[in-house]
This record gives structure tokens, sequence and C-alpha cells, in this order.
């Protein structure tokens, strides 16, 4: 033992050094490749197991096709996703779809997550311990739907600055001078790298496509875009505002209500529909920046954004007849078209969701930036 720690230590000192960097590197590298927690895969039957590995290979692969890879200081890799009514209420191959798809993510917004959180939590199970969340309470009232909102993050990178709370209105800004928001907004503070902000998720009033619902989505959007771009005008900080705003098209008032108060959607962003039909526009992701003029998150064709399609891969349409059997009590009596319209509409989106993840790359490391600011100061 000596003697190794001796020859150890009479290695040149330019040999040490190339050691010590290659360690360093090597642990920064694996503290930023994000995977889930395999092993309780082995609890699943055989024929479950090999599917769901099967299809998880299929699905890492496409994400390494489509999603950015992380980086430890570079960028941040911010996503939004409404999941369908999360509860306990889906398969085990499903939450290790699910988990797959989030931990391609630093930060992610989830929306209708149910009142019984162990759903959520065995998601983060699966995720593992470098992982964390924060979410509300339940919103009560038929509007609310008794649902919470949370965001989920990878706190190797991410770091949460202490600052969380819902936002009620004010006696004088309430909406029609009597409503609060259906779905109470959920306002966090994060720091990754050099960048600052303040990350509020909502999920908007819904109701039917009716002019009167449309009008009340577009005041609930007009309301919280009015009291935040105050906010960050006053504080001198940069918010981002991100979620389900139930935004049928990018044309529509609400969406012009989201970016009338300063803040912004990247076209990159604003090109994506959220629904798996590849129409509507409900998921955005808005920005009201505080930076200095040097720093740049996001430049429009050198960052990416998109909305993942996960239903390419799991739980396709050709996947009908391999799925079948787990509700054969739902389609008794149904016709061939009517089967394959509740596989496609109703029972795998209570396995992942009817809404696509939409996400954004941001540039967070201005280390150069603040250098040459240094330096002119001098």
């Amino acid at each position: 033992m000596v003697g190794r720690k001796f020859r150890l230590f009479s290695l040149s000192k330019r040999l040490r050094f190339v050691i010590v960097v290659f360690c360093y590197t090597f642990v920064e590298h694996l503290k930023f490749i994000s995977m889930p927690y395999y092993p309780p895969l082995k609890n699943l039957s055989k024929i479950e197991r090999l599917r769901t590995i099967d299809r998880l290979l299929k699905l890492r692969n496409r994400l390494d096709t489509e999603i950015p890879q992380k980086t430890a200081t570079e960028t941040l890799l911010l996503a939004t996703w409404n999941i369908r009514e999360f509860g306990d209420n889906r398969r085990k191959e499903s939450l290790h779809y699910l988990a797959e798809i989030i931990s391609r993510f630093d930060l992610i917004a989830i929306q209708e997550v149910s009142s019984n959180m162990k759903g959520l939590e065995k998601l983060m199970g699966l995720l593992g311990h470098d992982w964390d969340y924060l979410f509300t309470d339940t919103t009560d009232g038929g509007a609310g739907g008794w649902e919470r909102m949370a965001f989920i993050y990878d706190k190797s990178k991410i770091h949460f600055k202490k600052m969380a709370g819902e936002i009620v209105l004010p006696k004088d800004k309430l909406i029609d001078g009597e409503l609060q928001f259906a779905r109470t907004p959920y306002c966090v503070s994060f720091q990754a790298g050099w960048f600052k902000f303040v990350l509020t998720t909502v999920h908007i009033f819904y109701g039917s496509t009716s002019s009167a619902n449309l009008k009340k989505r577009a005041k609930e959007i007009d309301t919280l875009t009015s009291l935040l771009s105050k906010r960050a005008k006053k504080e001198d900080m940069s918010y981002i505002l991100l979620g389900d705003f139930n935004i049928p098209n990018v044309n529509d008032d609400t969406m012009k209500a989201l970016e009338k108060y300063g803040f912004a959607v990247p076209d990159g962003i604003k090109q994506h529909p959220t629904d798996l039909g590849g129409t509507h526009h409900y998921d955005q992701i808005a920005f009201n920046l505080k930076l200095d003029k040097t720093m740049t998150v996001f430049k429009e064709n050198e960052q990416k954004a998109g909305a993942f399609h996960f239903e390419e891969t799991v739980y396709t349409e050709k996947d009908l007849d391999t799925y079948k059997e787990y509700f054969l009590e739902k389609i008794s009596g149904k016709t061939e078209a009517e089967i394959k319209k509740y596989y496609l509409s109703t029972w795998r989106t209570f396995q992942m969701s009817d809404h696509l993840p939409l996400w954004v790359e941001l540039k967070i490391d201005f280390s150069n930036q603040y250098l040459e600011k240094l330096k002119i100061n001098i």
C-alpha cells in the first residue's frame, strides 16, 4: 500500500494534473447524464417487461434525435406538460415512458396533477435521487377540477431559490370584478447557471369553445400577464410564464392577451401545436426578461424548441391490438371504429396524455459577457 502511494505521488506534476482534470471532467459528465431508474422493470411480467424495454429503447433513440443533449452549465432545457388527470391511474409501463421523457429536461412544469399524489410519487421514484419536485395544494371547485400543479427539476442543475407561492388576486383586480383564477397560478423562483428567473405555471379556464368561454380565457390570461409584467418591472427580475393556456391558435385573442404586456413567445415555440391532433396551440412558454443587453437566453435559428410526439413511439395507432386486453370491459358491443376511437382518444391519453410536452432550449452561461463587463468597469 505504501509503495502504491509512493508511485502515485512520484508521478510528474504534469501527469498528475492530467489525471485530476480527467477525473473532474468525468465526474462532471456523469453528473449531468440523466437516466431514470430501470431496476423496477424486473417487477413487470415477462411479456410486459420485454415490451416496455423494447419501447423504451425506441423512445430513447427518438429522444436522442429530437431533444438536445443536456449540458452542465451552458444550456437549460425547460418544458411544460399537461399530463391528463395525473393521479394513481397509470400502468407501471406508462410511468416508465413518462419518466424517460421527463428525464430529458432539466426543469418541467406539470399541470393536471390529481389530489391523489401516489402517481407523482411513483414517477419521482423512477426519476431517482437527483430529482425533486414542488407542488400546489388542490384547487377546489368544478372549474378547478381539484387538481394541483407541479414543478419537477434536476437538483444537480437547478437551484430552488426559496420563493414559492400561488397567485391570489387583490379585490380591485378580480376577473369581471368578482372571480379569482379558475386554477390558481403557481409561482416559483429558480436559478440555472447565471440565469435567475421566476417561473409561473398556469392551467387557464377551459370549458367549451363558446364565445363566452373564449373571452373568459382571454380575461384570465390578460389579468395574469398584466400582474406579472408589473412585478417583473418592479423587481427587475426575469419572469417566464408557461403551461396550458388553452389557446386554440396563435392568432386568437387568447394569444394576443399572452403577449399584450411585454411577454413574448418565440416563433420557434409558436409553430408547434401541442394536442395529439396537431391543430391546437394549447400550451405555451412566454418570456419577460430583465437581462443585460449582451445576455440572450434564446436566439431564433440557433437554439431549439419543439413538441415531443410520444404517440409516434409508444401507444401508437398500430398498438391497438396489443393493449386491447386492458380495456375489454369498456369496448363490449362497440364497432371496430368505436374501439379504435376509444383507444386513441381515451385509453392511451389516460396512460400518457392528450397533450404533448412543449420544450425550449435556453442559454444560461453568461461568463464571457460578465468578464467583458468587468473589464469595461475597471
